[in-house]
């Protein structure tokens, strides 16, 4: 049986792996629009990273409470260039 620690770290460098080749393979005409959809999916870890940063172990709830930051920062910055975006489609008065 493989230890859950192993496990977990496993996971988490093939998901970096994973986040970090997909977000350099889109064009940067395409990043802004896709980022609603990552607020989207960012909730979701938001959810995730609290039930993490609750948990008994010691290393889950720093690694949970790091996730929480991050994925806080994310949704904010991804809300301000969404609006930013939005912003520059309005009609001007005057």
């Amino acid at each position: 049986m493989m230890d859950p620690f192993v496990t977990g770290l496993t996971i988490f460098a093939l998901a970096v792996f994973v986040g970090f080749e997909i977000i350099t393979k889109i064009p940067p005409t395409l990043h802004t629009p896709l980022m609603s959809g990552s607020n989207a999916i960012s909730g979701i870890i938001l959810i995730g990273a609290l039930h993490s940063a609750a948990a008994d172990h010691q290393l889950a709830s720093i690694l949970g409470f790091a996730a929480v930051v991050l994925a806080t920062v994310n949704v904010v910055g991804g809300f301000l260039v969404t609006h930013r975006m939005l912003a520059m489609f309005r009609k001007r008065k005057g």
